[in-house]
C-alpha cells in the first residue's frame, strides 16, 4: 500500500505564502483529482481547508487553495494531506507550518 509523503516542516513568516507539498504516485495521486487538505489544531478535531485540490468549504479563507498565502500565526498548526483511490485511502503525516 502507498502513502502519501509530506516534509516534516515547512516554516515562513506572518503574511508570506507558504506551499505545503504532498507527494504520492500515480495510483494515488497523479491519476486523481480528489486529494483534500485538513487543518488540526492541538486537542482539536482536524477541519477540511481544500477538497478536491481546488476547492474549500465555505467559511475557509480564499487564500487557502492548495497553496496558501498570507499566513497568520493562528495557522502555525498541523496538516494532513488526504487521498481517497478507488476503494483505498491514503494518509499522510502531520505538517507544521511556522518558525
Amino acid at each position: 500500500q502507498s502513502a502519501l509523503i509530506q516534509p516534516r516542516s515547512v516554516s515562513g513568516s506572518p503574511g508570506q505564502s507558504v506551499t505545503i507539498s504532498c507527494t504520492g504516485t500515480s495510483s494515488d495521486v497523479g491519476s486523481y483529482n480528489i486529494v483534500s487538505w485538513y487543518q488540526q489544531h492541538p486537542g482539536t478535531a482536524p477541519q477540511l481547508m481544500i477538497y478536491r485540490v481546488s476547492y474549500w468549504p465555505s467559511g475557509v479563507p480564499d487564500r487557502f487553495s492548495g497553496s496558501k498565502s498570507g499566513n497568520t500565526a493562528e495557522e502555525e498548526t498541523d496538516y494532513y494531506c488526504y487521498s481517497h483511490a478507488t476503494s483505498i485511502t491514503f494518509h499522510s503525516g502531520p505538517k507544521f507550518i511556522g518558525k
